[in-house]
Parts: C-alpha cells; structure tokens; sequence
C-alpha cells in the first residue's frame, strides 16, 4: 500500500484529544472520510477538520473505494461488529482499546482476520511513549535486578456524570456497551503495559465488588495473576474512593531495586538502588497515539512491522474477563 487513506468510524472526544489529527500528521497517510450516526456532529467534526466527506452509514463509509484502511472509535460492544465488516471487505483496520467487550468477541476479530489475511491493529499506544518506553528499557537493562513482583494500585473518586446526566448513565458503565465498568476501560492500558514488558499473563484471578451503589456495575476490583515466566502480580482498583486518595501507580520490584510508575498520570518515573533515588520525566507528543499511528501506517506500507495486533491485544480481554468471573 503505497499511501493510507483513512475512514474512520466514530468522531468522539478520543478522536479530538488524542488520535485523529495524528492520521494525517504522517507521511503516506490522509483521512478521507469519517462516520457517525449523528448527522450534525459527523458533518461538523468532517469541517472542523477539513475532512472531504462523512457518513451516518458505516457500511457506506466502508465502500467507499477511495477508504483504504478503517479506524474503528466507537465504544467497545461494537468494534468486533465493525473490524470484521472492514475485513471483510480487504480493508485494514486500527480499533481503540479494548479490542472488544469480550474475549470471545476478540477471538471473532481474530478468526476473521486470519482467513480473510486482512490485518487489525489495537490502540495500546502508550507501548509507543517514550515513557513506557524507557521503563521497558531500564527493567530489560538489569537496572533493578531479577524481576520478584508486580503491584499495581488504581484509586479514582467517582465522577459528576455517573449520577448527574439526567439518569442515563455513560456508556463505560453500561456492561452491555463497555464489556464492564470503569475497569474495563481504565485497567486495559495497564494490563497491556504489564504483557508488553513482562510477557502473557497465564493465571489470573479476581473478586470485584459495588461498594457505593452509585451504578449496577463494579466499582471495586482485586486480583491476582501469574505470567508465563512464573512472576506473580496483584492489583486493585477503586473508582469510588476519596479524593485526597487518588492513586495511580505501578511498583516493580526487583533483587537490586525497585522502579515505581503511573500509567495516566505521568508521574516522574522512580528508580531506587542502593545507590540512591532517581526520578525521570519524560514528555509526551502532543497527539499521544501518534507514534502508534505511525507505526500502524508504516506497517501498511511496507516500511516497519507495527506489533500492536488484535492478537497481541486479546490476552488483555482474557485477564478482564477472568478477573471480572466472565470466563
């Protein structure tokens, strides 16, 4: 594929903050069209940013012949739906994490791709930020030793529009569209993280809990898990604590040391030695999925490989689901 051209199904708040400029910030690579079922903001996203023409069908924006590869930015319950209609039709397709709101639908997505030979991509991007880049680098250098243990610990308040939104509640606590709650939007990123540094996590279980009745789904989860080297791991995640006691942090402990970070927050990573106490900071692109994105499109041109895949993403879905009792 000697240039990209982009459709893309879906024009949300992720697509403004983090992704959609990125598309056409890359050499070979252009959005041609985007898509939603509302009418009046896919045609003002389409002129906000000068792109030719939009669509309220996604079948319609998938024929498109000038479309050469589809971006999937729609809540999780639809991407397998989407992905494979893309594939289907020989077009590639980029989908925001969680691949799905199943591990059965991830295994759909896959399935398709490998009999039709059409590849899908995820966006874990932060695998791609220098941030986590660096933190890969300084755990494989041997800067704190034999790996021991991993613990992660997530603590969030609740948020206004979980209860003030006129009684429908946002689409990430409704199981049906998000696949879970707040978990199984937040914890993706870190579980993928955690896979990328340290390999596929083969054990894991979980308990989870609604502990404020704020909303039906879990707003409380603890669990355990084992990777395919025998590292164990623990996490816990609160999305209804107090607000003096956020919390957003990964500590991996070693023989020699221990490195402690965030994964939204961007924390100044902590590396402590017997030779003291080191914090590092590292800046961000202004489009954090941008160097994701490259790679996706790079990929697709034939220039790199873009390790980010629906197959790479799936044992993500299976750790949620084992966690949350689905499997």
């Amino acid at each position: 594929m000697k240039s990209v051209s982009w459709g893309f199904i879906g024009c949300g708040e992720v697509t403004e903050r983090k992704s959609g400029p990125a598309f056409s910030l890359v050499e070979g690579s252009h959005v041609e069209a985007v898509m939603s079922r509302n009418r009046d903001k896919v045609r003002q996203y389409a002129e906000r940013h000068n792109i030719k023409k939009w669509y309220t069908d996604a079948q319609e924006l998938i024929e498109d012949e000038r479309v050469t590869a589809v971006y999937v930015a729609t809540p999780p319950s639809s991407h397998a739906t989407y992905a494979i209609m893309a594939m289907r039709a020989g077009k590639p397709v980029y989908v925001e994490k969680p691949l799905a709101a199943s591990y059965e639908d991830c295994a759909r997505i896959n399935r398709v791709s490998q009999e039709t030979g059409v590849p899908c991509f995820v966006a874990y991007y932060r695998r791609y930020l220098p941030y986590f880049q660096h933190i890969k680098s300084l755990i494989y250098s041997g800067a704190i030793g034999k790996i021991l243990s991993v613990n992660l610990r997530f603590s969030v308040p609740p948020r206004a529009l979980d209860t003030e939104n006129g009684g429908e509640l946002p689409w990430r606590l409704q199981p049906d569209i998000s696949g879970g709650g707040y978990f199984y939007d937040l914890a993706p990123h870190q579980l993928d993280l955690l896979q990328d540094i340290f390999g596929i996590i083969v054990k894991a279980h979980g308990y989870h809990a609604n502990r404020a009745h704020r909303y039906a789904a879990e707003d409380t989860v603890s669990a355990c898990f084992q990777f395919q080297d025998g590292l164990v791991g623990t996490g816990l995640w609160n999305f209804v604590a107090a607000p003096d006691t956020q919390e957003d942090v990964i500590e991996v402990t070693g023989n020699k040391g221990l490195l402690r970070f965030s994964v939204y927050n961007y924390t100044p990573i902590c590396l402590i030695t017997d030779s003291g106490q080191q914090e590092i900071t590292l800046e961000n692109p202004d489009y954090v999925q941008l160097p994701i994105i490259k790679s996706v499109i790079e990929d697709l041109r034939g220039i790199a490989t873009c390790e980010a895949t629906a197959i790479s993403a799936t044992p993500t879905n299976w750790v949620m689901d084992r966690i949350l009792g689905k499997l």
